[in-house]
């Protein structure tokens, strides 16, 4: 019974849970965007392909 009132009490893991929340969050996010611009993203690129001349 100690052990359970002694992790309710204790707060050290509470911030590693909350920047884990938050970075997953962020993770989240910028995966849905990249997905959403996912063909502007390879157009660019394939116009930086088509630009780049081979020098042989």
């Amino acid at each position: 019974m100690n052990l359970v009132k002694r992790l309710v009490r204790e707060e050290e893991g509470q911030g590693m849970v909350e920047y884990a929340l938050i970075i997953a969050l962020i993770a989240v996010l910028l995966i849905g965007g990249l997905t959403g611009l996912k063909d502007k993203i390879a157009g660019c690129f394939t116009d930086i392909g088509n630009t780049i001349k081979p020098s042989s």
